[in-house]
């Protein structure tokens, strides 16, 4: 029996009225190319070409189109829907969540089942394909002739694998989503179909027992727990409103049945056991359960109310001749019912998830069930992944341990020459008129580059890549305040004794550990940012002047009369001009070092080692899914080879430069001795410092954008992670909030009973079913 909301989809089953069971329907989808978005992805993200899987590629779309049109109970349906989640769950490992399709999927048990919901999310796609499964499996077990002993033990193993693959679903792949599911997939409804499945799965081994003639007792046994399943399967019902109406009628119906059926078998075994007083105690509680079970009557279909208008039938007249022969011949006071033993139960079923969608890999292969696994010659995305860790790791190792390193003692080395006054005296001296070579090769320098409108466009693209990391930090931040206003406002209104799980800053300190992390990351980084600004604003002058022309930079240096160099002055300038040639020739070696390293940074492909790697974790551990955190070792291992060497040379060269600097000072030393007096020169060696002074802070500024970029461009990555784990945590615990809820909530109406499901319960006998 199908019974569904007003306008959702029937399954493809006998008619609703002529069958005491239910069955899950199906979901739809439309066609869409699996294919056409890997061919995309790996185009974009991956170094191999696309047309090298055209055959994996034709294949996945088949698969697919297979499974949406597995929509007959048929036992060939079953492996269509394994073969193509089995290959969803292996393609997980190589393509991200959001693969770049939209899955459209028809909800199967919500009111509105007639627009789709669309997902660019291969988990969502997972989900719907499991719930088709655990549909098929259902109406399997409901097609299959139940009139016969193989044909109940065939319907009870299809239940218990339509059980199976619901909880498969809702304790694997919805909460795996990173999204919310549909209305119909929510953590109340799946549980409310996994208890239903299970109860038609009991009631086939309680319907075979009764057909081999078991014994009385253990057939009460049986029945009574036929009658927990279904009031479980109703209570999580009644807390999602994509179970219908009338699928909550038949379960309580149903529940209050067998609760009838289980305290009649054991009546019967009272007969038997000639406990006469029981026997109608248990009657009587028997007959009350069934007078509440047809008060559904105008809910059910008939096939249901025909059984439970026959047991009642049956139980009627059995009280009768009880209390009969009791009152005439055996005279044995009947039991009060609170006195009655609650009855045993005899569970016979669990949720039984089929191996093909538990350990897929274990049924992929040349010769396996399920086929062989697609694209496996392309390398697994958790290994791109560990690529672009290694290389950023790598990247910030580079520049921050070793470039940033020698930029410093370059800064060093431009602070003493800045303090010495030099090269500007020097120049001044030996070209009193026009312009010295190194300061024209400068300003060229600095007009090829477009210097001025370089540095304009660098402070506009940081800012860019600034407002935009904090907005993705502050979208994240916002959540987390959204879900602890929400925590709190609901211990406030249940209290810390219901409402018990730890706050959100103790379910999750290292998220919450980056709130702060990542904002203080964001000040500093303004902070630099503020001091990179005022360096340009008090070298923008000279900086636009030196990108100006010729022209401009001989009207700003004055010219001197030529100075007459005594011997003491031409050997001392000698002397100096010779210490900063070795600093000009130690600066361009770094210079070519810093690119040689950039180059070897460049060069540096890790892929074939990478790939090797995954190679011997995969024959070691042929279990375990390959995640970017397994190559740590290797990482570590990796970089202290090739870059230890680099790292350890910067102490030389400290102490060369250092040896150079002192010789610098001692010559600038004597070279100011012997000038000592001539002041011909001042105003020229000034100018020229104050323009030589505004080329390095040109290239320090440039060398700080460019960082700063850099910088966050890391941090783009880090806040993005940031947001996408507080999205998953929130909905983590938006989900754990609402299954909080809804317990506190029927715990409230079972106590107070205003909820009719509940008021039911009431009036359940408190041996059969105790709460």
């Amino acid at each position: 029996m199908v019974l569904l909301t007003k306008g959702a989809p029937t399954a493809n089953t006998t008619p609703a009225t002529s069958s005491n069971m239910l069955s899950l329907p199906f979901r739809r989808s439309h066609t869409v190319s699996l294919a056409d978005a890997i061919k995309r992805y790996i185009s974009t993200k991956y170094d191999q070409h696309p047309d090298m899987f055209t055959a994996d590629l034709s294949t996945i779309d088949q698969l697919r189109n297979d499974a949406i049109h597995a929509t007959e109970p048929h036992s060939t349906g079953i492996k269509k829907i394994q073969a193509y989640a089995a290959q969803l769950v292996w393609l997980s490992g190589k393509f991200p969540i959001d693969v770049g399709v939209d899955f459209p999927w028809y909800p199967a048990m919500a009111y509105d089942v007639s627009r789709p919901l669309a997902q660019n999310n291969l988990r969502y796609e997972l989900a719907n394909v499991v719930w088709n499964l655990a549909a098929m499996y259902s109406q399997l077990a409901f097609s299959a002739n139940r009139s016969t002993q193989d044909g109940l033990k065939t319907a009870a193993n299809y239940f218990c694998l339509a059980a199976g693959s619901l909880s498969f679903l809702r304790t694997d792949v919805v909460p795996d989503m990173r999204s919310t599911p549909p209305d119909d997939m929510d953590i109340m409804t799946l549980e409310s179909m996994e208890q239903l499945m299970l109860a038609q799965a009991q009631e086939c081994f309680w319907q075979k027992a009764v057909k081999d003639g078991m014994k009385d007792a253990l057939i009460a046994k049986l029945a009574a727990r036929v009658s927990d399943l279904y009031v479980e399967a109703g209570d999580f019902g009644v807390q999602t409103d994509a179970v219908a109406t009338e699928w909550i009628h038949h379960m309580t119906a149903k529940h209050h049945h067998f609760a009838a059926a289980a305290q009649y078998r054991a009546a019967l075994d009272c007969l038997e056991k000639r406990k006469y007083g029981e026997e109608v105690a248990r009657l009587r509680d028997s007959l009350s359960c069934a007078t509440e079970a047809i008060k559904e009557a105008k809910y059910i279909n008939k096939t249901v109310l025909g059984d439970l208008q026959g047991l009642k039938n049956r139980v009627q007249e059995d009280l009768k001749r009880a209390e009969k022969d009791n009152d005439m011949i055996y005279l044995i006071p009947e039991p009060p019912k609170s006195e009655l033993k609650t009855l045993d139960r005899a569970n016979m079923v669990n949720s039984k998830v089929p191996p093909q969608i538990k350990d897929p890999m274990e049924h992929l292969g040349d010769k396996s069930e399920l086929g062989k696994p697609l694209f496996t010659r392309l390398v697994p995305y958790a290994v791109h992944v560990a690529a672009s860790i290694y290389e950023d790791r790598r990247d910030r190792l580079v520049n921050v341990s070793i470039i940033d390193e020698l930029e410093a003692l370059n800064t060093k080395m431009h602070d003493m020459l800045r303090s010495l006054n030099l090269p500007g005296s020097l120049q001044a001296l030996e070209k009193p008129l026009g312009l010295p070579p190194g300061l024209v090769s400068h300003a060229e320098e600095i007009r090829q580059q477009d210097g001025p409108n370089r540095l304009t466009k660098a402070i506009y693209d940081t800012d860019k890549l600034k407002d935009s990391d904090r907005k993705i930090y502050q979208e994240g931040v916002e959540l987390l305040k959204s879900e602890a206003a929400e925590d709190e406002r609901a211990r406030a209104k249940y209290g810390t004794d219901r409402w018990s799980r730890p706050p959100p800053a103790e379910a999750a300190p290292k998220l919450y550990a980056q709130i702060t992390s990542i904002d203080q990351y964001l000040n500093q980084a303004a902070s630099s940012d503020e001091q990179v600004a005022k360096k340009l604003r008090d070298n923008d002058v000279l900086i636009r002047l030196l990108a100006g022309s010729d022209r401009d930079l001989e009207l700003y240096v004055p010219s001197s009369r030529r100075a007459t160099l005594t011997p003491a002055v031409e050997q001392a300038a000698s002397k100096l001009r010779a210490c900063l040639n070795d600093v000009n020739r130690l600066e361009s070696r770094r210079r070519k070092k810093v690119e040689a390293l950039r180059t070897k940074c460049r060069t540096d492909d890790i892929n074939p080692d990478l790939l090797r790697e995954t190679a011997r974790l995969e024959r070691e551990f042929p279990m375990q899914k390959i995640e970017a955190a397994q190559f740590e070792t290797f990482f570590e291992r990796r970089l202290e080879e090739t870059y230890d060497p680099d790292k350890e040379a910067l102490q030389a060269e400290a102490a060369e430069q250092d040896a150079l600097l002192k010789r610098l000072q001692d010559a600038n030393g004597v070279f100011a001795a012997a000038r000592k007096g001539d002041t011909t020169t001042r105003e020229r060696e000034m100018a020229l410092q104050r323009l030589e002074n505004a080329y390095f802070k040109y290239k320090e500024i440039i060398s700080n954008l460019e960082a700063g970029r850099k910088f966050y461009n890391d941090l783009a990555r880090m806040v993005t992670r940031f947001r996408d784990e507080a999205r998953g945590f929130v909905y983590q615990r938006r989900s754990e909030a609402s299954q909080i809820e809804a317990y506190v909530y029927s715990s409230f109406l079972l106590v107070s009973f205003s909820y009719p499901f509940f008021l039911f319960r009431s009036y359940i006998p408190n041996n059969v079913i105790t709460t």
